[in-house]
């Protein structure tokens, strides 16, 4: 028998690999656009709807105060990692759209807060991509090169705002700015859900299918035997961190947070 871990070894890493980095990497694109899109479109629509400061401010802070990440988080024990993901892009990319057409600051506010909503669910596709590759040697490596996807989003958007928004308005670039999303909805069905999550659920036969394909595109064989479930072990619980042992932790990254 194997473990999934000890097959993810195995097959070792290769263009599997780095086809869901570049395809889950670009997620940090989609979602740094519609972050620092508020950066560029706040000063046009303080004067187009006669804003006061506290009004612009209110913009972004609904963006993450509505953001449902602990819920999303908790779902993913009950439905595949990838169906969440693929909810969130969609529902990000549909309210977004709708914010370009806003008639009025309390419907962009509103519409802002859906977005935010969605884009909380964007960090699943981060997750799906180090439960793959963290078994490989180059994890941390691909952890610090994948910060390049957030920086290309920025600059994206930056660039866009500085020839959309003179041009032609901010309601198109908003538009603009859904197209990476909308495109990524698309390509998610070559990413194939956790060998892991798979397991965890019973349906060794997914798991199987998975570890198959990334060893058929990698160019690699399985290891012999049959796929074992592992353990049984508890899971997490949000009391665990604020035990003691990991109180003083739990505070310092959410300071920095």
């Amino acid at each position: 028998t194997f473990t999934v871990e000890e097959a993810v070894e195995t097959i070792g890493f290769g263009r599997f690999h780095i086809m869901l980095f570049l395809i889950m990497g670009s997620t940090g694109v989609a979602e740094a656009m519609e972050i620092m899109l508020i950066a560029v479109v706040s000063p046009l629509i303080r004067c187009e709807w006669q804003l006061q400061d506290w009004q612009v401010a209110l913009v972004t802070m609904v963006s993450d105060l509505c953001s449902p990440q602990i819920a999303l988080g908790l779902m993913t024990r009950i439905f595949p990692l990838l169906q969440i993901l693929l909810l969130s892009f969609l529902w990000a990319a549909y309210f977004s759209l709708l914010t370009s057409v806003a008639p009025s600051y309390i419907w962009f506010v509103f519409l802002r807060a859906m977005v935010g909503g969605g884009v909380s669910g964007h960090v699943q596709g981060r997750v799906e991509n180090k439960q793959i590759i963290a078994t490989c040697s180059c994890f941390n490596s691909f952890l610090s090169l994948g910060k390049v996807f957030w920086l290309a989003g920025s600059l994206l958007i930056i660039g866009l705002a500085s020839v959309v928004n003179p041009t032609i308005s901010w309601r198109w670039l908003i538009r603009i700015a859904s197209i990476p999303g909308i495109l990524l909805i698309l390509v998610f069905k070559f990413i194939p859900e956790s060998a892991r999550y798979n397991v965890s659920r019973g349906n060794t036969g997914a798991a199987v299918a998975t570890l198959q394909r990334i060893a058929k595109m990698n160019g690699a064989v399985m290891p012999e035997g049959v796929l074992r479930e592992p353990t049984k072990e508890r899971r997490g619980r949000f009391k665990d961190l604020i035990h003691p042992k990991y109180l003083r932790t739990t505070l310092q990254i959410w300071i920095i947070w």
